[in-house]
């Protein structure tokens, strides 16, 4: 797949001012209708350009309109959701994945830092999906797109990086030059070396998820989860410490002591 990688994102502060033109592509008529009726409600801010009950019908639609966002079924049948984006040159908008509970596709998913919603579609997660979508000034990366695509297709990348989502777009960080990682509500800190910090707009429960591939990361404590390779020193306690590379202390939960001490 070509897609362009444009050397300054295209930034979407227009949707400060104007309604998302969206597209939903599902084969299932009633879940159309429900995802129609649903944006409806609980999105004032969504307008449906189309509904599609096929891929093929979808790409001449989003030729068609132009959409900010396209809500995307990954099980049809003829071209799945993921050949329909294989066949595009360039994906100048955001996608949410809509899809009953499939753990590959969702794992793939997760890596690229792409969303997605589990059917039957929960009203506060469409909700909280949409808002993430208008907060984010940019749109996604096309490595991002490659790398979903290529996980989905069983390549072996070799891809070191971590796509990060932020309020400002998406930032491709070298998952070694992360330290440790700290919840902070519904935000992530991302701790890195030079003493530089990025705020992810994920929970650290979903960068675990997207980071599970990277063995040598490992949560260490509710809030917490380190870089295996920066620690420098435990420091034995109730729970104890870590000491990571960059001298600064990462709590130990007593509850993950004993299988943290097992990597050591």
């Amino acid at each position: 797949m070509q897609m362009a990688v444009p050397g300054v994102p295209q930034c979407r502060s227009k949707y400060l001012l104007v309604m998302i033109k969206v597209i939903c592509i599902d084969d299932e008529t009633h879940c159309l209708k429900t995802m129609d009726m649903l944006l409806k409600e609980y999105c004032a801010d969504v307008q449906v350009m189309e509904k599609c009950n096929d891929a093929a019908t979808g790409l001449a639609a989003i030729e068609k309109y132009k959409p900010d966002l396209v809500f995307l079924d990954i099980e049809m049948p003829h071209m799945n959701g993921f050949e329909m984006l294989e066949q595009l040159n360039e994906i100048n908008f955001s996608v949410i994945f809509t899809t009953s509970y499939d753990q590959y596709a969702i794992k793939a998913i997760h890596c690229s830092a792409l969303d997605y919603l589990l059917k039957p579609v929960n009203p506060d997660e469409l909700k909280n999906a949409v808002k993430k979508i208008r907060e984010q000034r940019y749109l996604p990366l096309a490595e991002q797109f490659q790398l979903l695509l290529k996980k989905v297709n069983g390549i072996n990348t070799g891809f070191n990086k971590i796509a990060v989502p932020t309020a400002e777009g998406f930032e491709l960080i070298p998952a070694n030059e992360v330290l440790y990682l700290e919840a902070n509500d519904n935000y992530t800190h991302l701790f890195l070396k030079h003493k530089s910090k990025i705020i992810a707009c994920r929970t650290l429960k979903e960068m675990e998820e997207q980071i599970q591939d990277f063995k040598f990361f490992v949560r260490v404590h509710h809030s917490y989860m380190v870089n295996l390779n920066e620690v420098v020193k435990y420091v034995r306690g109730e729970g104890g410490y870590l000491v990571m590379s960059d001298q600064s202390a990462v709590n130990v939960s007593r509850s993950r002591k004993d299988s943290l001490l097992k990597f050591f």
